[in-house]
């Protein structure tokens, strides 16, 4: 249980031209209370079984709600803005001149000169922090549904069947030999002839009773001499 007498908590600070760093210096802060307004800090918190408290006036007006903290196992820290980010250096962090001298330390780790300031503070203890001032109250949805895409896309037309190719024409029959002659008395015939033996005189079929070339065979002829 925490101690009944409030103690003032220690705090030290650094600045630059846009932002203030500010650090209450206890450890294990738990059911701590930060209210930050564009003039003003207030905290509560316990601490190792202490209870404290920080009330001060800014030397200047900040900007809250552009404003973060984070609680850290070994210290609370917090970003605070400036209202004006391009102006001069503070000359101190309260507007009680008497005061500071009793609640405030420089933060020398932290500390630059005026003329030396190349860049703002290293924030990254502060990721995941939490908004001081009048931050709204979460972001807020989404917008509602993209709604569904669009309906299908349709089947592709069919492409129809392919055209029949069509029959073969037809071959012809055997009847197709010229002069009406079948292959059975086709046959027959080359019997006769001596070509039954070898079908290789098919090649010539056109013309078997028309060859010009004189025969040295005369033996089957008859002797038209003796005729």
């Amino acid at each position: 249980m925490a101690s009944s007498t409030i103690n003032t908590a220690p705090m030290k600070w650094a600045q630059r031209s846009d932002s203030l760093y500010l650090t209450i210096a206890l450890p294990d802060v738990k059911e701590e209370t930060i209210n930050l307004s564009d003039d003003e800090l207030h905290f509560k918190g316990i601490s190792g079984g202490k209870s404290y408290e920080l009330n001060i006036t800014f030397f200047k007006k900040t900007k809250s709600e552009d404003s973060s903290y984070k609680v850290l196992p070994r210290s609370i820290q917090m970003n605070v803005m400036k209202d004006n980010a391009d102006e001069e250096f503070w000359t101190r962090l309260l507007k009680d001149k008497a005061l500071e001298k009793n609640r405030v330390k420089i933060d020398w780790d932290r500390y630059v000169d005026e003329d030396e300031e190349e860049e703002g503070f290293d924030t990254s203890n502060l990721d995941g922090g939490q908004g001081m001032g009048g931050m709204p109250g979460g972001m807020g949805g989404m917008p509602g549904g993209m709604g569904g895409m669009p309906g299908g896309m349709g089947g592709m037309p069919g492409m129809g069947g392919m055209p029949g190719m069509g029959g073969m024409p037809g071959m012809g029959g055997p009847g197709g030999m010229p002069g009406g002659m079948d292959m059975e008395a086709l046959m027959a015939q080359m019997g006769n002839m001596g070509g039954a033996g070898g079908m290789g005189g098919m090649g010539d079929m056109g013309g078997a009773g028309e060859d010009d070339d004189d025969s040295d065979d005369d033996g089957d002829l008859p002797d038209l001499e003796g005729a």
